[in-house]
């Protein structure tokens, strides 16, 4: 496998591991796909439009995101990647959707998740940080 189609798999094993209907994630996929020390980091704006950040670790994602997880289907869609790799970092742009089914034309959201990779001694690409924003008004996806 070529290092492009093995982050890929990590990519993919990502979206995998949170869409799902309501209830429980296998969250040992977590471990097994992000590095240790990996920060997951949800961006938006206030009421008022400014910005703001969540910086999680693994343990504080899983908090974070299981009460709606437990309540609701979710389902995150990716629409399209582009992936670049230099040695032993890689870095990924993710345009995907958000949806309660798979089968919804009109998704809750989209976004991009641009995640970041690492190839430790062991030859395993791992998520070390990923940053996702969402669009709104006057920011809409661009074309990768």
């Amino acid at each position: 496998m070529n290092e492009e189609a093995a982050v890929g798999a990590i990519v993919d094993e990502m979206y995998a591991m949170i869409s799902g209907p309501a209830g429980p994630r296998d969250w040992a996929r977590q471990a097994k796909i992000f590095h240790p020390e990996a920060r997951q980091m949800r961006t938006g704006l206030d009421e008022r439009g400014a910005p703001w950040i969540v910086i999680m670790g693994q343990a504080e994602y899983r908090e974070n995101t299981q009460p709606f997880f437990d309540a609701n289907p979710f389902f995150e869609v990716e629409l399209g990647r582009r992936i670049e790799v230099f040695g032993n970092i890689a870095q990924v742009w993710s345009l995907y959707e958000a949806k309660r089914d798979p089968a919804d034309l009109n998704p809750e959201r989209r976004g991009i998740n641009s995640i970041q990779l690492f190839k430790g001694s062991d030859g395993a690409w791992r998520i070390m940080s990923m940053i996702w924003d969402n669009e709104r008004p006057g920011l809409s996806l661009p074309t990768l």
